[in-house]
C-alpha cells in the first residue's frame, strides 16, 4: 500500500481493502476496508467482488488471492469499468498445483527437484524410501495452494537435548504422518495429494517479477533471507529462472518464483501468479513494482524502469503503527462468535 501511495508519479491514490478478518491490519491500513465472506465457492466469491468493484467504482482489482474464482471473470469486471491484475485462467489453475506446477515445469526444462504424490500411509513410507535413499532429508506438503499449511520435515531421528532447546521446527516422524492418513482414512476424511521431496538446502531466493501479458519478463528482482536480514541478490543465474517460469506459464503483471538448492543447483520450489507478501523489501532497489504494474495494466506501459540498486542487505523489523478503528464492535464480536 506505501509503494502504491508513494508512487513515482505523485498520483493521489485511494485504496479499498478486503478481508475475511474483520480485524486484518491491511482493513485499517487501506482507507475503505470491508469484511469478505468466508469460505463460500468460487462463484459467489466472484459476484461478491464484482458488487464490492461496482458500488466503489474500482479502477484496478489486484486480488492476493482466490485468482481461480476471479481469472475467469475478466470481462465482466471489465463491462462495470474494472481491470483485474492477473494471469491466464488456465496458468492460475495449473499453478495452483504444486504436482501440475512441477509436471509442466519440468517438461519445459526448469529446473526442479524429484518428487512423488501421494494420498496414503503406503504411498508416504514408499515415497519417503525412494527419495532417502541417497541421504537426503524428505518433506512433505499439500500439493495445492495452501501456502506453508502442512509443511512438515520427516524425520525418525530421537530428540535430543539440543533439538528440544533449539528454535522449533516444523518436524514429523513418517510414522506420526502415515498414522494421521490412515486415521483421516478410516473417519472418511478427504485426503488431499500431498507431495513428497528432498528438503531442499537455503537459502530460500524469492524474485518478484514484473512481465506483460503473455509473459514477457521486464524486471526481476532476487532476494535470499538471510536471518532478519534480506539481500537484494546481484545474481542473473536466478532471475534468469524466474524468466523461463513467467515465459513459460505466461504470466502477467505482477508474479513470484521461490527457489531453493539441491545438490548445489537451484531449483524451483514453487511459482506464485500474484505479488508476494514480501514484494513491499524490493523498494530499496530503487523500483516501485506495483506502480510499474498499475501503470501495464491501465496504459500497456510500465513507464520507465530505473535498474534496480542490487548487492544490499536489508533488516525486517518489527513497527507500530496506529490505526483508526472502523470496524464495528459489534461485526467483530458475531465473527467470534
Amino acid at each position: 500500500m506505501r509503494m502504491l501511495r508513494d508512487n513515482p508519479e505523485a498520483a493521489p491514490v485511494r485504496i479499498y481493502g478486503t478481508n475475511v478478518d474483520p480485524g486484518a491490519p491491511a482493513l485499517m491500513a487501506a482507507d475503505t476496508g470491508e469484511v469478505e465472506p468466508r469460505r463460500v465457492g468460487s462463484d459467489d466469491y466472484a459476484e461478491f467482488a464484482l458488487d464490492f468493484a461496482r458500488r466503489h467504482s474500482i479502477d484496478v482489482l489486484i486480488p492476493p488471492r482466490r485468482l481461480d474464482a476471479l481469472a475467469a471473470r475478466v470481462d465482466d469486471f471489465a463491462a462495470i469499468g474494472t481491470k483485474v491484475m492477473c494471469s491466464p485462467a488456465a496458468s492460475i489453475d495449473t499453478l495452483t498445483s504444486k504436482s501440475r506446477t512441477y509436471e509442466a515445469a519440468r517438461a519445459a526444462g526448469i529446473p526442479v527437484p524429484d518428487w512423488r504424490v501421494v494420498r496414503d500411509a503406503a504411498g508416504l513410507r514408499q515415497a519417503v524410501a525412494e527419495l532417502s535413499a541417497d541421504g537426503s532429508a524428505v518433506c512433505v506438503k499439500p500439493a495445492g495452494e495452501y501456502s506453508a499449511f502442512g509443511f512438515r520435515i520427516l524425520d525418525d531421528s530421537p530428540l535430543s537435548l539440543s533439538d528440544l532447546l533449539a528454535p522449533p521446527r516444523p518436524v514429523a516422524s513418517v510414522a506420526a504422518v502415515a498414522d494421521a492418513l490412515t486415521r483421516a482414512e478410516d473417519e472418511g476424511e478427504t485426503v488431499p495429494k500431498l507431495i513428497v521431496m528432498p528438503y531442499l538446502d537455503g537459502p530460500e531466493v524469492s524474485v518478484d517479477c514484473l512481465s506483460a501479458p503473455g509473459g514477457a519478463l521486464l524486471t526481476g528482482i532476487a532476494r535470499a533471507k538471510q536471518g532478519r536480514y534480506r539481500i537484494l541478490l546481484d545474481d542473473p543465474v536466478y532471475v534468469g529462472i524466474a524468466r523461463q517460469v513467467v515465459d513459460h506459464f505466461g504470466l502477467a503483471y505482477l508474479s513470484n518464483v521461490q527457489l531453493r538448492h539441491w545438490h548445489g543447483r537451484p531449483m524451483l520450489l514453487e511459482a506464485n501468479p500474484r505479488p508476494s507478501a514480501g514484494i513491499f523489501q524490493t523498494a530499496y532497489t530503487g523500483v516501485n513494482l506495483p506502480w510499474a504494474a498499475v501503470r501495464l495494466l491501465l496504459s500497456g506501459s510500465a513507464g520507465p524502469l530505473a535498474d534496480p540498486w542490487l548487492g544490499g542487505r536489508i533488516a525486517i523489523t518489527e513497527t507500530a503503527t496506529p490505526v483508526v478503528e472502523r470496524v464495528p464492535l459489534a461485526v467483530v464480536q458475531e465473527s467470534v462468535a
